[in-house]
C-alpha cells in the first residue's frame, strides 16, 4: 500500500517539476529575402486570402472549408476554416495593420486543441527591390500542455512550415 502511494506522489512531484521547468511561451519565426520593393510584397501579404496560394496548410489540406468575414487586408477581417486533422478547426483575425510594416493576427485553434496565437508578418526594405520578409508567431504554454513541449520541437515542426511557405511566397512575388 505505502509502495503504491510513494509511486502517485512521486509521480504528481514530477509532472509538478516539469510543469514548473517547461517553457511558458513559445515564438517561431522564419525570415527569406524576396526581390521586390516592400510595398508591393506588403500589398499582397496584407491579404489573408492570398496565403491560400503559398500557406503550407493549405496545401495539407485543399479541401478545407473556409468563411472569410469582413474586408481582407483590414482589422477585424476573419478568415475561418475547417479541416482534416493536419490543420484543425480554427480562425485568424486581423488585429494590426501597419502599412509597409507589419500584418498583426489573431490565430484562434478550436480542434484538435484550443490555443490563442499572435501571427505576425514584418517587411522591411533591405534595397529598393530587396524586402526582407519574417513570418512568425508567439503564444503561452499553459499548463499541462506546457510539459508536452518539452518532448516536441515545436520549433524545429512549425519551422519547416513557415520555411515551406516563405518559399512559396517567394516564388510567387518573384514570377
Amino acid at each position: 500500500m505505502y509502495i503504491a502511494l510513494y509511486i502517485v506522489v512521486g509521480l504528481i512531484a514530477v509532472i509538478f517539476l516539469l510543469a514548473l521547468i517547461a517553457p511558458k511561451t513559445y515564438e517561431v519565426n522564419r525570415s527569406i529575402i524576396i526581390n521586390k520593393p516592400v510595398s508591393e510584397v506588403f500589398q499582397y501579404i496584407k491579404h489573408i486570402k492570398n496565403q491560400n496560394h503559398w500557406s503550407p496548410w493549405k496545401k495539407k489540406d485543399p479541401n478545407m472549408k473556409q468563411e472569410f468575414v469582413g474586408t481582407d487586408g483590414e482589422v477585424g477581417f476573419i478568415s475561418k476554416w475547417e479541416g482534416n486533422k493536419e490543420v484543425g478547426t480554427g480562425e485568424q483575425e486581423i488585429i494590426g495593420v501597419e502599412h509597409n510594416q507589419q500584418l498583426t493576427s489573431e490565430l484562434r485553434f478550436f480542434k484538435p486543441w484550443k490555443s490563442v496565437s499572435k501571427a505576425y508578418i514584418k517587411v522591411t526594405e533591405i534595397e529598393t527591390n530587396q524586402t526582407n520578409v519574417t513570418w512568425g508567431f508567439t503564444g503561452n504554454n499553459p499548463i499541462p500542455m506546457n510539459i508536452f513541449m518539452l518532448f516536441f520541437n515545436f520549433e524545429k515542426s512549425v519551422g519547416k512550415d513557415f520555411e515551406e511557405g516563405l518559399e512559396s511566397l517567394k516564388g510567387i512575388l518573384e514570377s
